[in-house]
């Protein structure tokens, strides 16, 4: 078994209650990462519509880009950001998550996922919370498996990424065609 904080390094989302809101036009414009978004990320495709909140401000704040792995303090689930979240703003709720050339990070979001011996640490760190939130800490405490060869962890990860995009893609195409199905009882019953 290994630390996580061997193979990573973790940086906090920005804490949402700081963050000056500016309305000068000259300050950067942010959209926020959701969970929403996150889960989206997750499938590698945008099932769930929404719009996300903005933020006008001259503070530093932290950013996602495509290919970072990012964390919900909130959900406990990891995604790897598309190139459609660029340079959003991560608030306190998430973590960005970067890798060292020992982990893949497709790998790496798998392990965060599904992970049995992950799992169980998590819900250890939870016992006796009233709040069911994850916490950064908890992640720089795990432990992680030993880890494979990266050429392994690298089609691991990508076939656990594919697999969850095509099961998000039949689950589209069976509400469709329940769809049709029911415009065409409704057409036919319905004269």
């Amino acid at each position: 078994m290994n630390l996580i904080n061997k193979f990573v390094t973790f940086e906090a989302g920005t804490p949402q209650s700081r963050i000056f809101v500016s309305e000068l036009d000259s300050d950067p414009e942010y959209l926020y990462y959701s969970q929403v978004d996150l889960d989206n990320d997750l499938i590698g495709l945008d099932i769930i519509q929404q719009d996300n909140k903005k933020v006008r401000t001259p503070d530093d704040v932290v950013k996602v880009y495509k290919g970072n792995v990012v964390f919900s303090l909130i959900s406990g689930k990891a995604t790897i950001v598309r190139e459609c979240h660029n340079d959003y703003l991560i608030t306190q709720n998430f973590v960005k998550i970067s890798t060292s050339i020992s982990i893949d990070s497709k790998y790496l979001v798998y392990l965060l996922n599904e992970d049995q011996l992950i799992k169980q640490q998590f819900i250890s760190g939870m016992q006796g919370s009233m709040i069911l939130k994850y916490s950064l800490r908890q992640l720089r405490e795990l432990e992680l498996p030993i880890l494979p060869p990266i050429e392994i962890q690298k089609v691991i990860g990508d076939t656990y990424l594919k697999a969850l995009k095509l099961n998000a893609l039949k689950i589209k195409v069976s509400e469709m065609e329940k769809e049709v199905l029911l415009k065409q009882l409704k057409g036919g019953f319905g004269k």
